[in-house]
């Protein structure tokens, strides 16, 4: 098994690129199927962890489509900070609209009520969410998340977008802390 080491801390191999782009192929045909008569719908890129996941996700995604980025930050280190901040926010009018939230991890929720709130008020037809990853042990929202790559135990992991304290994005795989 492949270990990596970022900052201070070990990592170990979880989840292969092969296992991850896998997993894609399987929300898209998904995605493909239930938007199908859908009129062009928003996905909805969370930065900076979204990154690699919306982008492989779009390049499989049949029918025309937007991608737009917000940013939300609610990570500290290795752990949650328990608030979000609003950083980038939405600049497209989305009332009417199919609106796809793409997350790369869906923790304890917090991100996603907050946002999902944000994005009621501005009347949309639908929200979906779809996630590359979810943590069903620490969710503690009440949204549905529609589309799921993988369920993944409670701990910290890094790659494929997801960082410890801005490094790891750019590993094609996904570790988790040692």
């Amino acid at each position: 098994m492949k270990n990596v080491i970022i900052k201070d801390k070990e990592f170990k191999l979880s989840y292969t690129s092969d296992e991850i782009q896998s997993d894609i192929d399987v929300l898209s045909s998904k995605l493909n199927y239930d938007l199908k008569n859908v009129h062009i719908p928003l996905f909805l890129s969370i930065l900076n962890g979204s990154f690699m996941f919306v982008a492989d996700l779009l390049k499989r995604f049949q029918y025309p489509c937007e991608v737009s980025f917000i940013k939300l930050a609610s990570y500290k280190g290795t752990s949650s900070s328990g608030t979000v901040n609003e950083l980038i926010g939405l600049t497209e009018n989305i009332a009417g609209r199919t609106v796809i939230i793409v997350e790369d991890i869906v923790d304890t929720g917090h991100t996603l009520d907050k946002l999902y709130a944000e994005l009621k008020k501005k009347n949309p037809a639908n929200i979906l969410i779809a996630s590359l990853l979810y943590k069903p042990d620490s969710y503690k929202g009440n949204l549905k998340i529609n589309y799921i790559g993988k369920s993944i135990p409670n701990e910290f992991i890094v790659g494929y977008g997801l960082d410890y304290d801005g490094l790891g994005r750019n590993l094609p795989d996904i570790y988790t802390l040692a």
